[in-house]
């Protein structure tokens, strides 16, 4: 809309009212994610496996893009592998900024893993769970499904982490390409988190040796991290941007389309996902004190995952101005990996903008899709 096409000051403040008036009532009317078309092929408890159906259109919009929906489909399916913090709809955002339509019209088959809602009923959720038990059984669902034993992976943080330890523990060769996005592998590197971590981890391990005490025998209820928490973590890593956001809604509030949007992105900000106890205690000692991806092997339980042992393609993504996932950080997988086809990209974009972000689809979707591409028949 041009600046002569806008409506009089008095309409702006009698349509922002009703529209402030409606999100307040009723906000679920102003979100627009999770819309694309699906059929749900497995569940084990909170977990569960989508297989989405392909676009109708012949053409999408892809943020102020028109792209053409292709017609032949790769033969590797495409996983979606997303966080534990974050749930699925960030995958499927909005109509023109979905990862999901964007990898459908690129001709991939493509299935998302959903992690579902944790609550403090699920605080004994631990990495074993998800790597060893849930990741291969929504693997085997998909193979079956599919009629295809290759698969392909696309994971966004925690993902790609969840994704890099079922490969190297499983050593599973049908694996074909692996995609992460800010998946911050060395945590030693990862920002002001990452000095203290670096810091604490003698003088923790010297505390617990002297104590007999560890992290892990703590009862995992205590460090179950509620989501509302991470959602203030998040937000406290850019306060300036969470005010600036809350302005332009402000200003905006009479452009429904705007205040759509904007409702839609801030519920994955809000609406942010418990992590259990078990998974957090494991986070903060093995990836986090210990460092122990970054050193190239992990313990999970009774397996040891060896991340030299990873021989599938490799594609890492970071953002150039992540304040969550430094760049070393992101760049540490191509480290630990022993596969000779590895790249590694630096992005535009902070944390959430380089895996959905408004520059996102011309940098790293593009790149993904051409990359997948070239590896996927």
């Amino acid at each position: 809309m041009s600046a002569n096409d806008q409506p009089a000051w008095s309409e702006k403040v009698l349509w922002g009212t009703l529209n402030a008036l409606e999100r307040y009532l009723y906000s679920e009317n102003f979100i627009v994610a999770n819309l694309t078309p699906y059929e749900e092929i497995y569940r084990d408890g909170i977990m569960s496996v989508r297989h989405y159906l392909p676009l109708e259109e012949s053409e999408i919009t892809v943020g102020d893009d028109v792209i053409p929906v292709s017609p032949r489909q790769h033969r590797v399916p495409l996983v979606l592998v997303p966080p534990l913090a974050a749930t699925s709809m960030i995958f499927d955002l909005l109509p023109q900024r979905s990862v999901v339509r964007f990898f459908l019209a690129q001709g991939f088959d493509v299935y998302l893993i959903d992690w579902g809602e944790v609550t403090e009923d699920h605080s004994h959720l631990s990495l074993e769970t998800y790597v060893m038990e849930w990741m291969p059984a929504a693997l085997q669902s998909i193979r079956n499904h599919s009629g295809e034993q290759e698969v392909s992976f696309f994971a966004y943080c925690m993902g790609g982490l969840l994704t890099l330890m079922y490969a190297a523990a499983s050593e599973d060769e049908h694996i074909r390409n692996l995609v992460t996005v800010a998946s911050p592998i060395d945590m030693h590197q990862s920002g002001l988190a990452g000095r203290v971590l670096s810091l604490v981890y003698r003088p923790a391990n010297i505390v617990s040796r002297l104590l007999n005490f560890s992290l892990l025998d703590l009862p995992a209820r205590y460090l179950h991290i509620p989501g509302w928490l991470n959602s203030l973590a998040f937000k406290l890593t850019n306060p300036m941007g969470s005010v600036i956001s809350t302005l332009e809604l402000l200003v905006n509030f009479w452009d429904r389309e705007f205040v759509t949007s904007h409702t839609t992105v801030s519920q994955w900000f809000d609406e942010m996902v418990d992590y259990p106890g078990q998974t957090i205690k494991e986070m903060l000692v093995k990836m986090g004190l210990e460092n122990q991806m970054a050193k190239g092997r992990m313990t999970m339980g009774q397996t040891s995952a060896e991340f030299s042992s990873i021989q599938c393609s490799v594609l890492a993504f970071a953002g150039d101005s992540d304040k969550l996932v430094s760049i070393k950080a992101a760049h540490k997988v191509i480290d630990i990996v022993s596969t000779e086809d590895k790249e590694f990209c630096v992005v535009p974009g902070g944390h959430a903008g380089v895996f959905a972000g408004s520059s996102a689809p011309q940098n790293t979707w593009t790149l993904s899709a051409e990359w997948l591409g070239q590896r996927s028949d």
